[in-house]
């Protein structure tokens, strides 16, 4: 039996309503982390690390408070595990990062975020307690060997930047424990009510030395409409995205848009900064995001027995 026209002219508009909204959900979130590189260092000028780390908790924290889904509970015996998300997947390494960019520009430090899912990888392997697969294994080979080019001009820029970069190679070793904690406690819990609680935790660890920078604050417009951004939309709506399409498209593909952050943060500093870039770390990029892809394609494959 046919479908009558209008019947198939109503399924098809809403096959490509349904596409473009898993299209935003995909993109959004990359886009808006890849420009919180730039709010960092715009937000530094008006505060010291520990208050961008704090104000930016916090904004992320009240913003997320409007959203009724979060305050579904959470299993008691999961209390401990949202507290250690807290810790290592916001509070330590979003304290890491505007230290980090006292030296180091946003554009190289959303390159080296590239590596965010070579360390993820990595760890989940470490966790599992086996290697992981040939393809895997060439990825993350691949992928080390650009993250080791995108940091090697800072070798000989001076100890400042070497510890930036360093800084922000901790940051990222807490992610990558940290997403592997996350999974298991989203999928008892939902994401919302875990990443809702570890935010109120880490805004808590954060506020004795984040509280007084941010009343001693002297702010500036672009500072203040960039801490802003970042707290909202960085460090709260983004994670609601993602979140929702992981809900929708599956978490592998949804976490494919960790891939724009190093392209959209080294576009922003170079464009609205003036910041420039070292043509190896460039290189490194590109071999980095290509070790990237190689993990993501060996992941996708079944499972062979």
């Amino acid at each position: 039996m046919k479908m009558p026209a209008s019947s198939a002219s109503e399924a098809s508009k809403h096959h490509s309503v349904s596409t473009l909204l898993d299209w935003t959900l995909l993109v959004l979130p990359g886009l808006i982390w890849g420009a919180s590189f730039l709010f960092i260092a715009e937000g530094l000028e008006s505060l010291p690390p520990n208050g961008v780390t704090f104000t930016r908790l916090l904004i992320g924290f009240l913003t997320l408070s409007v959203f009724p889904g979060v305050r579904k509970p959470v299993a008691r015996s999961d209390w401990g595990g949202v507290a250690l998300l807290g810790v290592i997947w916001m509070a330590l390494p979003l304290s890491m990062f505007p230290f980090a960019e006292q030296s180091v520009s946003s554009a190289l430090t959303g390159m080296l975020n590239g590596a965010t899912p070579l360390l993820v990888a990595a760890v989940a392997s470490l966790l599992a307690r086996r290697l992981p697969g040939r393809g895997v294994l060439i990825g993350l080979a691949v992928g080390f060997a650009g993250t080791i080019l995108v940091a090697a001009p800072t070798l000989g820029s001076g100890s400042s930047q070497a510890t930036g970069v360093l800084l922000i190679l901790i940051a990222l070793v807490c992610y990558g424990f940290s997403v592997n904690l996350a999974r298991p406690l989203q999928q008892r819990n939902g994401a919302l009510p875990v990443i809702w609680r570890a935010l109120g935790f880490a805004t808590l660890l954060t506020a004795p030395l984040g509280a007084p920078a941010l009343h001693n604050a002297h702010w500036t417009p672009a500072s203040l409409f960039s801490m802003v951004a970042l707290g909202a939309f960085g460090t709260a709506i983004a994670y609601v995205l993602l979140a929702v399409a992981a809900g929708r498209i599956g978490a592998t593909r949804a976490s494919a848009t960790t891939f724009l952050i190093p392209a959209v943060a080294l576009i922003l500093g170079v464009v609205v900064r003036g910041e420039r870039v070292a043509l190896l770390s460039l290189c490194g990029g590109a071999v980095s995001f290509g070790g990237a892809i190689l993990i993501r394609r060996a992941s996708l494959l079944p499972a062979k027995h």
